[in-house]
């Protein structure tokens, strides 16, 4: 990379109380030192984050590791769920090493909360020049954690930069995890993650793959948050967070996940009584 600490950071906040588990996606873009040093920027960052209770960011240039520990003085919350295993994946096989430019640092977590009890986030950040074959890569990726691990669940979340120009519709036809249906795309084509009013691309993206995760989904709860919008900003104070909207959805709590399979299940007709 030709810029330096170019690093991706998943923060375990679980900050909410909500029955749902909220879990985001957000390329701050070059957030280093000056970012850091502008209060109204650092305080719609922080309002970014606080909303969510698992957040992967994108960006952080942090040479003298002043990011992270700024943002955990601000944060704080009660620990919903843990880290059960973590991986940095090597991409050894012939032909094709060095795909990614980033390559994914792989958590697993186990979420005693929610409906879906663990699963395996899988992180990128692709170059706009090798996107289609970072994207298509991650089905490598999911066979070789699968295998490892014996994990069910997958996470697959990032800016892929799968949009407009970057992923041509021809070349989608050639990306593993939109061929195969196993895989299910939270954020579609449509959706616009760009902050820029004049550009219309949905870079960013949410992948599931496993039968319990993708019911353990909140119905409509996958969604782009306008930050600009609901902050009430100027495109241009918007553009000082980032250029783009982070990307989020919702896991069912387990009580809420057993509660709606009762008010589905068919009701038992109540016995006569006899006087």
């Amino acid at each position: 990379m030709s810029e330096p600490r170019a690093c991706l950071l998943l923060l375990l906040l679980c900050v909410n109380s909500d029955l749902a588990l909220r879990i985001c996606s957000f390329n701050v873009r070059s957030f280093g030192e000056s970012k850091k040093e502008n209060r109204n920027t650092m305080d719609v960052i922080v309002k970014v984050i606080k909303r969510c209770d698992i957040i992967l960011l994108m960006e952080i240039k942090d040479s003298n590791n002043m990011i992270c520990p700024t943002l955990m003085e601000k944060l704080n919350g009660e620990k919903l769920v843990s880290v059960k295993k973590r991986y940095l994946y090597h991409d050894y096989q012939a032909g094709d090493a060095d795909v990614f430019s980033r390559e994914p640092f792989v958590i697993w977590f186990q979420s005693p909360y929610t409906a879906v009890k663990d699963f395996v986030i899988v992180p990128l950040h692709t170059t706009p020049d090798t996107s289609v074959k970072e994207i298509d890569e991650l089905a490598d990726v999911y066979v070789d954690v699968k295998r490892r691990w014996k994990a069910e669940n997958f996470i697959f979340m990032g800016d892929f930069n799968a949009g407009c120009s970057y992923v041509p519709k021809k070349a989608w036809k050639n990306i593993r995890l939109r061929t195969d249906p196993g895989f299910v795309w939270l954020i579609g084509d449509e959706e616009d993650t760009t902050v820029k009013s004049s550009t219309k691309c949905a870079y960013d993206r949410i992948v599931l793959r496993g039968r319990e995760i993708v019911s353990s989904v909140v119905p409509k709860s996958n969604s782009v948050f306008n930050f600009q919008k609901s902050y009430a900003l100027t495109e241009e104070e918007a553009l000082g967070v980032s250029d783009h909207f982070p990307v989020e959805f919702k896991l069912q709590s387990s009580r809420a996940f057993t509660n709606s399979k009762k008010s589905l299940s068919p009701r038992k007709k109540k016995k006569a009584s006899h006087s």
